[in-house]
């Protein structure tokens, strides 16, 4: 499973970059990626395949970032003897 992902986010032209994230974006892409070249080559294709209409009311911020898993560890319950 790659370990990467290449995430766009369409934010409102009114956000300031440091402050549009997945939790503000009002849209949000994201592309699995092998390598960080691979991430910076999906990052460059979402920005040229968004369009974003709307002129200076969004604009886009790409990022790549580590694919987080939801996974633990299995734990096994013992009972007690």
């Amino acid at each position: 499973m790659p370990e990467l992902l290449s995430v766009a986010l369409v934010c409102a032209g009114t956000l300031l970059a440091q402050d549009c994230s997945r939790d503000t974006a009002l849209d949000v892409i994201v592309a699995p990626a092998r390598t960080p070249m691979e991430c910076i080559m999906h990052a460059q294709t979402m920005a040229a395949a968004a369009g974003l209409p709307g002129g200076d009311n969004r604009y886009l911020k790409v990022t790549c970032e580590h694919r987080h898993t939801d996974a633990e560890p299995a734990t096994v319950a013992r009972r007690a003897s």
